[in-house]
């Protein structure tokens, strides 16, 4: 038997092409009740959060679990080598790969002297 060997191609290449736009429509149906599901950061959380909390949720990606570093700098001892003020500044407007507002401006302060803080 002499089988033609782009049949299965062409079948698999049309199911493919088909499958793309059943998911795209699909998709473009869902758009709207994903927009309403997907939720703000959560601000009133931060609110009431201490700044280990903080640190959890936003920080220990780069600066470690145990603040040892990674992707950012370590922050054990960082109070030694920047004031409170010099913290406080980098966790306003970032620096470097950190972005800026990490920190919402009303837990500035105590971020940032907890932060300097960290032996």
């Amino acid at each position: 038997m002499n089988r033609n060997p782009l049949i299965p191609f062409l079948l698999i290449a049309v199911l493919g092409i088909g499958l793309m736009f059943l998911l795209s429509f699909k998709g473009l149906g869902d758009h709207e009740q994903l927009a309403k599901g997907e939720e703000e950061p959560k601000t009133e959380d931060v609110a009431n959060a201490t700044p280990e909390e903080i640190y959890q949720q936003n920080c220990i990606t780069c600066h470690g679990e145990n603040y040892e570093g990674g992707a950012g700098p370590k922050l054990v001892g960082i109070g030694e080598s920047l004031s409170v003020d010099e913290i406080k500044q980098t966790l306003k407007q970032g620096k470097g790969i950190m972005p800026a507002g990490l920190v919402p401006d009303d837990k500035l302060d105590e971020m940032a002297e907890w932060v300097s803080q960290i032996k």
